[in-house]
């Protein structure tokens, strides 16, 4: 059954996001593979992102103004914050020959928005920016911290930007409304090949219809926060009704 949204569906932003994130990636790979021969492959590579945990300890030690010495003895066992990491995936547009990086596709993930994922991604960001790479960032999470530009972004839900390395540091940016449909964004390759197109809704509605999100997700709560804005809360709200939930 497919998604009662014509785009992006804020419900899929909630505890399905790593899966979403996961076949996302592949699907965006297994679409551009075929479009990609001879010359090209697409594949995805998994690496781990830091992510701040929002589980606090259960014990904590209370600072009072008395001073209080200690003497030796046995070591105290207390409670640190250790970083969470959690499984990625980047898309991969690499030559056949010489496995040259031509183009990095990054589906966004609440890490890469957030406390120490977010400057571990900025880190990997800027090392894709100073080099020959092209690089797409899809952004189809309301919550978080943009990707930042020059400019101020305007005011949307979702956002794909493309920079391509001749063009740096003028990127395209494709601001997406919650009523809108996902675009058809241009792949750049090497010079002297014309660009790929990903159909960007195509793969989101597939793996939507393929892995059953209708069956786990409770279109009859509000979606994740970010609350939706009043005007949109009322268009998904009918919406919703149309589709049965």
């Amino acid at each position: 059954m497919p998604s009662p949204f014509p785009g992006m569906d804020p419900y899929l932003e909630g505890e399905e996001w790593s899966s979403v994130h996961t076949a996302l990636s592949v699907e965006i790979a297994r679409q551009l593979a075929p479009k990609l021969r001879p010359r090209y492959v697409a594949r995805t590579e998994l690496r781990f992102a830091a992510q701040g945990s929002d589980v606090y300890p259960d014990v904590g030690v209370a600072v009072r103004e008395a001073q209080v010495t200690y003497r030796a003895g046995p070591p105290l066992e207390m409670t640190t914050f250790v970083p969470e990491s959690a499984p990625e995936y980047t898309v991969e547009i690499r030559t056949v020959a010489g496995r040259q990086l031509v183009t990095s596709i990054e589906v966004l993930s609440p890490a890469n928005k957030r406390g120490e994922g977010y400057r571990v991604y900025m880190d990997k960001r800027e090392r894709l920016l100073r080099s020959p790479t092209h690089l797409i960032e899809i952004d189809l999470l309301r919550a978080g911290k943009r990707l930042p530009t020059i400019e101020p972004l305007p005011d949307a839900p979702y956002f794909i930007f493309l920079s391509r390395a001749e063009r740096r540091p003028k990127i395209q940016v494709w601001p997406v409304a919650l009523r809108d449909v996902l675009p058809i964004v241009p792949v750049p390759l090497l010079p002297g090949d014309a660009d790929s197109q990903l159909d960007l809704q195509a793969a989101l509605a597939g793996i939507y219809d393929a892995l059953g999100y209708d069956l786990s997700i409770n279109y009859r709560q509000p979606p994740p926060d970010p609350p939706l804005s009043k005007a949109d809360a009322a268009w998904a709200t009918g919406l919703l009704r149309q589709a049965g939930y």
